[in-house]
């Protein structure tokens, strides 16, 4: 049996921390979890956006031990309605509406504000020893038995495996020669919470206007998350309006069918794009979540094919512990790229880098 070397992650958001956390679960103390990001300093988290979490990934974070400690935060997603209208229309017909549970008294999705969730995975990763680093990823060194992460305060780690869930502009994936295909949408999703007089009643809508999709996602309390998508500078035009100006522009697209509306947070503007890896893998590498491919945050389906990722991964990693195999080795990582990885370039994409 090879010596197993440490397992390190660099990002420690939802894919790296819940991927910390499912492999010290499968593979026990005896191999080291490192996650770094400099993120990890900052706590509590200062995440402004809420997240929709379908059904499986809410059964993952069970697993992981740590949707007891969100749930409280947590505003199940009971009713969708979908419109198709135009800005300036009286009314917004509906065309589509869907509800029901995945089980009986499970609701298909919730919506958890990002800064619990967090928060909670933080905490989870600690009680079980994963090493959390306030730094992050400068360089590795790959090679046949092992690769050499060199950290940003210096220190160097003999790994196993390196794993980049560093996010859609990854360091890690373009220091591995990687590149990505897709293309920008020259459009950019606005976030902000917005509070309403009437409560909500776990209802989501979804509506289409001439720009692109306006989400209303229900949140805990008589409040909602907004995605509203844009093009890009006008995006960046109602961002920068002052209080009243920018309430008429939320005004127009919410609507009063929920009472008085006000922001209750600064509005952000967020680029919109769509993007995958030519390979999930390099040589003792791994990519997952945004790393490795980055959506329109239509139906929040980026965070939770993240986590499909990351599902993937851990049980390919301890289905090669369990075997004796070295867990960074060609064919273990080869098995992932074949379950979770994609080849656009047969699809004609253009490259954006």
């Amino acid at each position: 049996m090879p010596a197993q070397r440490s397992i390190v992650i660099g990002g420690g958001a939802f894919a790296g921390l819940a991927l910390a956390l499912g492999l010290r679960q499968g593979l026990g103390a005896d191999i080291p979890i490192i996650v770094a990001d400099p993120a990890l300093g900052l706590r509590p988290s200062r995440d402004p956006r809420a997240t929709a979490i379908v059904a499986a990934c809410r059964r993952l974070f069970e697993a992981l031990g740590v949707w007891d400690q969100v749930a409280a935060q947590a505003q199940p997603i009971l009713d969708m309605v979908v419109t198709d209208s135009r800005l300036q229309d009286a009314t917004r017909p509906v065309f589509l509406t869907f509800a029901g549970d995945v089980e009986p008294g499970e609701p298909f999705a919730h919506m958890v504000e990002n800064r619990y969730l967090i928060d909670a995975l933080v905490k989870r990763a600690e009680a079980e020893g994963v090493d959390l680093r306030a730094t992050s990823v400068t360089t590795f060194d790959s090679r046949s038995d092992g690769v050499n992460v060199t950290l940003a305060d210096g220190s160097m780690v003999e790994a196993s495996l390196l794993v980049a869930a560093d996010g859609a502009r990854s360091k890690l994936r373009e220091r591995a020669g990687i590149v990505t295909y897709g293309w920008d949408y020259d459009q950019s999703g606005i976030v902000v919470t917005v509070g309403h007089e009437r409560d909500h009643d776990g209802r989501a809508e979804e509506h289409f206007l001439p720009a692109g999709p306006f989400a209303i996602l229900p949140l805990t309390g008589k409040r909602s998350s907004l995605v509203w998508t844009e093009k890009r500078d006008e995006a960046a035009r109602i961002v920068a309006l002052g209080e009243d100006e920018f309430h008429r522009e939320l005004e127009q697209r919410f609507g009063l069918h929920l009472g008085e509306i006000k922001a209750l947070d600064r509005p952000r503007a967020f680029p919109l794009g769509y993007f995958v890896a030519r390979s999930f893998i390099g040589e003792r590498l791994a990519l997952v979540g945004d790393a490795a491919h980055v959506i329109h945050p239509i139906a929040g389906q980026g965070l939770n094919m993240g986590l499909k990722d990351v599902a993937a991964l851990a049980e390919v990693v301890v289905d090669a512990a369990r075997l004796g195999m070295d867990l960074g080795q060609a064919d273990v990582l080869e098995r992932y790229q074949r379950w979770r990885g994609s080849t656009p370039w047969r699809w004609g994409w253009p490259p954006i880098r």
